[in-house]
């Protein structure tokens, strides 16, 4: 763990890119969907530790904004596509810009520099819910931002998923990169409403997740370090999939006619648990190549020698993130849930990794843990025991390829037991799963597998039945494996 004497490495990183001030570039997404949250003023002081002048919110609670106020970050804001629907009536949009901009406009106020209309609205998965009020939504915020006077300087944009675009499957290749088919007028709309107020278009792109799920995907093409086939696009070579990726949504804009659009990268970045491939030295790697090319302004091949703005994701883990799309969703941090940095990085990108600057004066619930008890005489109901545990609390890091994978029944049990146990705040009653588990001051931690113990918190989720309930998919699969006991 880093202690306060650290030197603030990622405020060495920016100063090493050259020609750049400080904090140009480099931001990073702070989430808050933890049942268990650091104090926004923790969270502040960890980001100036650390150098971090700009951060990513996902939306714009009193709070974080609060902290926030005075200490010169640079803030992006959202709104939640939820509230989609509702920005399309203007006296609303307005209404939201005086409550959530204006309001923190002032000497010693929130340093907003965006507002993010909705967060990935047009994935596929969403089935075309959000096809009807992202646009307007976003010409009345921006028209708000504009009337509130401060237009100029505040910018409305909407984060979508790379998914937006793609090559055809004949052409398989950056330049030929055009929206989807199906979203193509919308985009072109869009694209050029940014272009005309002087907005950047915000993608997130995700390297990992061309990995997960597809074996096939060469996995030296998700990093930075070099690729034994590369994709060869006329007299371009691309050697990583995040050029490529940048690469097909240049040539999209520019086939939309605005192929000087600035281009924002809303989130990056490389998970540490849940899924073979989401590890801390995987991540460790990505990061590595990824400052080394912020560090070089190397740009991309189509454009080419620029620093790219962008916003690591994320700055800490959260454990009651949906894990639809996967296990790893709730690992996305550089730091644990306790703010304390998982790995080592390059923040210079001159191979020199060194800490980061962990939260200071975090205070934890007391050294207890709950475990499976040896003596308990019937095991009958130990599976139904460890599903609702890990309903209502994270187990992601017992699936396969995890950090806790490796453990027998007994320790998944345990650590079901223990999961559920911290997120109910060391509760006697949440400890005692029909008789089968016992509370312990010996940590039962293993080499690879951490049993956590919670923040001491006001703002716990506990007692809540509906905190983690995505994780009952896996509790089947754990429920399953206890019974080999």
């Amino acid at each position: 763990m880093a202690g306060v004497a650290v030197a603030r490495p990622l405020l060495l990183l920016l100063l090493a890119v050259v020609g750049l001030p400080a904090a140009v570039g480099l931001g990073v997404n702070w989430g808050t969907m933890a049942s268990h949250q650091l104090p926004p003023s923790t969270v502040v002081q960890m980001l100036q530790d650390n150098g971090i002048k700009k951060v990513k919110l996902f939306d714009a609670d009193a709070e974080p904004l609060g902290a926030l106020a005075g200490s010169g970050i640079e803030v992006m804001v959202a709104i939640p596509n939820n509230m989609l629907d509702m920005m399309t009536d203007y006296d609303t949009a307005r209404e939201w810009v005086h409550k959530n901009v204006s309001a923190y406009n002032f000497g010693g106020g929130v340093n907003i520099r965006y507002v993010a209309v909705g967060n990935e609205p047009f994935l596929s998965s969403l089935n075309g819910t959000f096809l009807n009020v992202t646009l307007p939504a976003l010409q009345n915020i921006q028209k708000a931002l504009d009337e509130a006077g401060v237009g100029d300087t505040i910018k409305a944009t909407v984060p979508l998923n790379a998914d937006v675009y793609q090559s055809p499957k004949d052409t398989p290749v950056p330049s030929a990169g055009r929206f989807r088919p199906e979203i193509s007028g919308l985009m072109t709309e869009i694209v050029q409403f940014l272009n005309q107020s002087g907005a950047p278009f915000t993608v997130n792109i995700y390297p990992y997740l061309s990995l997960y799920g597809n074996d096939d995907f060469p996995l030296d093409f998700a990093f930075f370090d070099g690729a034994s086939s590369p994709v060869v696009d006329g007299n371009i070579q691309y050697t990583n999939v995040f050029d490529a990726n940048f690469d097909t949504l240049v040539s999209a804009l520019t086939a939309a006619g605005v192929g000087g659009l600035p281009v924002i990268v809303g989130e990056v970045g490389w998970p540490t648990d849940g899924e073979k491939h989401a590890t801390a030295a995987y991540a460790q790697r990505f990061y590595t190549g990824l400052f080394r090319k912020l560090a070089g302004n190397a740009g991309t091949p189509l454009r080419p020698n620029q620093y790219i703005e962008i916003y690591l994701f994320s700055l800490i883990d959260e454990d009651v993130k949906s894990i639809d799309p996967g296990n790893f969703e709730r690992h996305w941090g550089m730091m644990r849930y306790d703010g304390q940095p998982k790995y080592a990085m390059d923040p210079t990108g001159q191979g020199r990794n060194t800490a980061l600057v962990g939260a200071r004066g975090v205070e934890y619930l007391p050294r207890v843990w709950c475990v499976l008890n040896a003596n308990a005489g019937n095991m009958s109901r130990l599976a139904d025991n460890v599903g609702y545990a890990c309903t209502y609390a994270d187990c992601t890091s017992l699936g396969y390829g995890s950090t806790c994978n490796g453990m027998d029944a007994a320790g998944n049990a345990s650590y079901a037991f223990n999961a559920y146990f911290q997120v109910q705040d060391q509760d006697e009653e949440a400890c005692g799963f029909d008789g089968l588990a016992v509370r312990t001051r010996q940590d039962p931690s293993t080499g690879t597998c951490n049993f956590t113990i919670q923040l001491k918190t006001t703002s716990a989720a506990a007692g809540r039945p509906t905190v983690l309930f995505t994780t009952a998919l896996l509790a089947l699969v754990l429920a399953a494996m206890v019974t080999m006991l």
